[in-house]
């Protein structure tokens, strides 16, 4: 009889079922402590880490950029402020599509392919998230009220007001004052990004540049809590910015105006310096530029017109420009030959009108040479070589004094330096010596360099800035100033020339002479007498000068009518006032205008008018008819 069949194992699937919950419970129990212990990893060992991040993500930290400083003239006239404009800021965060949002704008309001590009550059830049990218700057109102009808359509798109450095007085002051610039990418990487995180402009050229430390201030912090879309939701907390210093220049803008009216439309340079302080009291370069298209940035074709002009607007001559000096330089040389005991104020010479070194064919001739041979003064002495600006005269006396004398001479003044405190860009320009054209020419010195050097022409370089610079020293009888912007700028001590005062009482009686002598009947005016000096009611001193921008051939008599506007000669005025106490030195350069006495001076008188009596003399002036007088008793250096 066969054994039953067993269908069923009650025992083994028992066995089987409890060994399936005993895995399934360890897995679950494993998974548990798996767990458990993550979270006492996330919650407990790395709390403050995820604390951090957690905060991080709901709390953000804005940057609260400071006011720039103020800068104003010595009279408290606003050169540079800040104003309110509206700009066009973007939360990428919060943009779904971003070609989508700018094709968006630039149906509202246009947007150039330059105004994209510049903002794809800034995006570059970004240091944290939800920091607002700036699109667009001044918008006008039109601008808010198209942009506020479809804002609802386009988050991450925000208006902000903000404060934008302005310059009230246009191109007036551009070169005195500076501009500020946006940030570029190579600003980028060298300025402090925490000191810069609020703001995105930063000084590029003169005051705003070299005391930029001083205008930025110091940024400010808020903590704010947001939302999942980055809203704000409150301010936690906040760190207040700090302000930037204002700044007091020794500018006057009254004389800025004044000067910058009495050149007129002519290409060329003022700069006004108080001799008692070195303050810079007017630097006007002309033409200039409205710097405020710069601030949030100038498009590319604003800027080539600029960049391209045959005129170089951009371009500083004030203090930048390099030119030779002509006969202003003929003081100085006088006086080192008094000085180096090389000539005395009696010593006279015979100007036959041209002058010729020994064993040499050259000609050198003085101004009043004629073609036929004839010209010359005569009879001179230190005094009637400056006033009538005898070209002979100074001829000899450089090659008696010689390069080295006259060299370390004019090196006292400052010539070939920039004596500047706040200006570091300005030129040095040019004071030749033996060992400059041995290294520069691999040429020795000829005797016929110092003869070109005598009158202020051949390699001396000048800028106007030295040449004001110069002149003041000289009115101060060698007591030394240095050209500075910031009224309470620390100036370091410089050694003073030791002028003697006999010495300097020939050349200033000589100069004054340059303007005054006419009046008092002597029959032989000075060069600038009968342009200025007929009704000055001041004392002044000063001189005249012409600096040749082509070289004019043996036996050629120099013709303006026949040459290229732009070849004529440079004319120069420098002049101090009042002659006995110096308050204000001053240098005239007119690009190619010709004759100093005719064309710079009346230029430097009203600079001098101001200062000395004030804006009604300048608008009498205005109105003066030019006077007529005989062309034999002026000249025109």
């Amino acid at each position: 009889m066969s054994e039953p069949i067993v269908l069923k194992d009650h025992h083994d699937e028992s066995r089987v079922f409890i060994d399936r919950v005993v895995m399934a419970f360890a897995c679950a129990l494993l998974l548990t402590l798996l767990l458990a212990g993550r979270m006492l990893y996330l919650q407990v060992i790395q709390h403050d880490r995820y604390a951090t991040i957690s905060e991080s993500n709901r709390i953000q930290v804005q940057s609260i950029p400071p006011v720039r400083g103020l800068i104003v003239d010595r009279h408290g006239e606003l050169l540079a402020d800040n104003a309110p404009s509206f700009s066009l800021n973007l939360v990428t965060e919060q943009i779904s599509s971003l070609d989508e949002t700018l094709d968006r704008v630039e149906n509202r309001i246009g947007l150039t392919t330059e105004q994209r590009s510049r903002f794809e550059r800034r995006l570059r830049r970004k240091q944290r998230p939800y920091e607002s990218i700036p699109l667009l700057h001044r918008l006008s109102q039109e601008d808010i009220a198209r942009i506020s009808v479809d804002q609802y359509a386009m988050p991450g798109v925000h208006i902000e007001a903000s404060l934008v450095r302005h310059y009230p007085l246009s191109d007036l002051v551009t070169h005195a004052v500076g501009s500020v610039r946006r940030i570029n990418e190579d600003d980028a990487r060298v300025l402090g990004k925490v000191a810069y995180s609020g703001t995105d402009h930063v000084g590029k050229t003169g005051i705003e540049r070299y005391y930029e430390s001083r205008l930025l201030g110091r940024v400010g912090y808020q903590r704010v809590e947001t939302d999942a879309r980055g809203r704000i939701m409150q301010v936690l907390s906040r760190t207040d910015p700090v302000p930037g210093e204002n700044l007091e220049l020794t500018l006057d803008a009254g004389l800025q105006r004044v000067a910058s009216e009495a050149l007129g439309e002519q290409r060329g340079a003022i700069v006004a310096l108080d001799t008692r302080t070195g303050g810079i009291l007017a630097m006007v370069s002309k033409p200039g530029y409205d710097p405020n298209p710069f601030v949030t940035g100038i498009d590319h074709a604003s800027y080539a017109l600029l960049r391209d002009s045959i005129d170089v607007p951009l371009f500083n001559r004030a203090i930048q420009g390099q030119y030779e000096p002509g006969s202003t330089l003929k003081p100085f040389i006088g006086l080192a030959g008094l000085m180096m005991g090389v000539t005395t104020a009696e010593h006279v010479i015979d100007d036959p009108g041209s002058f010729q070194l020994p064993d040499s064919e050259r000609l050198y001739r003085d101004w009043n040479w004629t073609r036929e041979g004839e010209g010359g003064h005569g009879k001179v002495d230190m005094n009637r070589a400056i006033y009538r600006s005898c070209n002979v005269y100074f001829y000899g006396l450089a090659v008696e004094l010689g390069i080295d004398r006259i060299h370390t001479h004019l090196d006292l003044f400052g010539f070939g330096r920039n004596l500047a405190h706040d200006l570091p860009e300005a030129g040095s320009g040019l004071l030749p010596s033996r060992e400059w054209k041995r290294s520069v020419r691999n040429l020795p010195w000829y005797p016929g360099d110092s003869v070109n050097i005598g009158i202020g022409q051949g390699d001396v370089l000048v800028t106007p800035l030295q040449l004001a610079t110069a002149v003041a020293i000289l009115a101060n009888r060698g007591r030394m100033v240095t050209p500075h912007l910031l009224r309470d700028a620390e100036l370091s001590l410089r050694p003073n020339v030791d002028i003697p005062d006999d010495a300097w009482r020939v050349i200033s009686d000589a100069m004054q002479d340059v303007i005054h002598r006419g009046r008092r009947g002597l029959g032989e005016n000075g060069t600038a007498w009968a342009y200025i000096g007929m009704d000055i009611p001041y004392r002044a001193a000063g001189k005249s000068g012409t600096a040749q921008v082509v070289g004019i051939a043996q036996g050629e008599e120099y013709d303006d009518a026949e040459l290229d506007e732009r070849l004529r000669k440079h004319a120069w005025f420098v002049a101090y006032a009042p002659a006995e106490e110096p308050q204000i030195a001053v240098a005239v350069l007119v690009e190619n205008g010709g004759g100093g006495s005719e064309v710079a001076a009346p230029v430097a008188r009203k600079v001098l008018d101001y200062q000395m009596i004030g804006n009604s003399a300048i608008a009498q002036r205005s109105e003066h008819q030019e006077p007529t007088f005989a062309r034999a008793g002026a000249y025109l250096d």
